[in-house]
């Protein structure tokens, strides 16, 4: 059902509620389309050379729409996004390599990127594109520090439920290209960086592990960390962990233009809805914690009565901490879905959507879920226990079972999570 056939003057029903929801996750997306942002953030065209790297989701849709609008500028580079996001990107060469947990094909895509602005002259330009997930697949590990190093510490930050903050500043640490590095490589270029933020607050040096944005961090001590994330941290790295490292040098600010926000990803999901007749009520970009204690409180704001149809967005990212054993098949937003279906418990007015932009939400196949009011009932009918699926991390399980997983394939951008819950007028069931 189109948006314009919305139902909305006589009524709503599971249908328009569904089709409501999905439209506005669906502008989300296309408020962040590469093609459409990007070109208007781009600098004057060099007097040298212009050599585009990069790294992240959207970073091949990014690339594509540089070659398009820079027809008549010299042009090359490369760029890598993980496994089924590559797309054709003209003059630009688009390498692949895995996510969550680098690869080989990682660290090579790496040194491909560092020898690709080795060379350059004053009068060049390095336009840098990045973008969420692009940490595992930029991976090239600091002296002393192994590939098989940086696979396991990735495992462990992935189960850790530390923050994307935390976790970052861990790979910054660990890395020879992130945090700065790709930008005293390219020097004495002109290094201007595009970047499409998943980051709660826009931080620019937390957006792929920023290898063109000096490290802001390199003298926090990172003890903590070494503690919280236990034995099976290998000695390397635990040893890199508790250096604090030397202050970055004194330089002028990093070029930073920011393409697309996870706030103007809400700001165009609330146009849309207001278009659909549906109030919407933005919570902010930045929402974090336990993915299940997000899902109870949400279902809580839920609850309360509202006079018109009434939209609670939300984006950033939470966290899913896996306590050991075994555990099954989901990601953060389906684990969302999940907690506020069952603190829902059936309301009859209350329909949501979680998902991730990208279109990946964690070990599911899916961008995420969609919850109504029959969710839990329809559960049941097929066997599951939904308290029992969401305490052992199997939520993609259970709404796959019922038809309910949004699955999209990948959108070529990112702007972090996508969180809509719609409440209508009425009593609850």
């Amino acid at each position: 059902m189109s948006a314009a056939s919305l139902p909305l003057d006589r009524g709503w029903d599971d249908a328009a509620a569904r089709a409501a929801l999905r439209r506005l996750f669906d502008v989300a997306v296309a408020s962040a389309d590469p093609a459409r942002v990007l070109p208007r953030h781009l600098p004057a065209p060099p007097l040298g050379r212009c050599v585009v790297v990069g790294a992240g989701k959207a970073a091949a849709a990014m690339a594509a729409a540089v070659d398009a609008a820079w027809g008549d500028v010299d042009l090359s580079g490369v760029i890598v996004v993980p496994y089924g996001y590559a797309m054709p990107a003209g003059r630009i060469a688009v390498r692949e390599a895995a996510h969550p947990v680098p690869d080989a094909a990682s660290e090579a895509a790496a040194r491909a990127v560092l020898a690709a602005v080795e060379g350059l002259g004053a009068e060049d330009l390095a336009l840098v594109l990045i973008s969420g997930g692009g940490s595992s697949v930029l991976a090239l590990p600091a002296p002393g520090i192994t590939l098989a190093d940086k696979q396991e510490v990735s495992r462990l930050l992935l189960a850790s439920g530390l923050d994307i903050r935390t976790m970052n500043t861990v790979r910054r640490r660990l890395s020879a290209i992130k945090g700065g590095k790709l930008l005293a490589a390219a020097r004495p270029a002109r290094v201007v960086t595009i970047a499409i933020s998943d980051i709660p607050g826009d931080d620019v040096a937390a957006i792929a592990s920023g290898p063109s944005v000096p490290d802001p961090t390199a003298q926090i001590d990172l003890t903590p960390v070494i503690a919280l994330l236990g034995e099976r941290l290998p000695p390397a790295v635990a040893a890199r962990l508790g250096c604090v490292l030397p202050a970055p040098p004194a330089t002028e600010p990093p070029d930073v233009r920011l393409a697309s926000t996870p706030a103007g990803m809400l700001a165009a999901a609330a146009a849309a809805a207001r278009d659909l007749g549906i109030e919407p009520v933005v919570l902010g970009d930045d929402l974090e914690g336990e993915s299940h204690a997000l899902g109870r409180e949400m279902a809580r704001l839920a609850t309360r009565a509202v006079a018109i149809p009434t939209v609670l967005l939300s984006g950033g990212e939470t966290t899913v901490t896996l306590n050991g054993g075994d555990h099954g098949r989901g990601g953060r937003n389906t684990e969302f879905a999940l907690a506020l279906a069952c603190a829902l418990d059936g309301d009859a007015r209350v329909w949501a959507i979680a998902a991730d932009t990208d279109g990946e939400d964690g070990a599911s196949r899916a961008a995420g879920a969609l919850v109504a009011p029959d969710t839990i009932a329809r559960a049941a009918t097929m066997g599951h226990d939904a308290a029992a699926r969401l305490a052992g991390h199997d939520s993609a399980t259970l709404f796959d079972s019922i038809g309910d997983l949004l699955v999209t394939g990948p959108t070529r951008t990112n702007v972090n999570d996508f969180r809509a819950v719609l409440v209508l007028p009425g009593e609850s069931a």
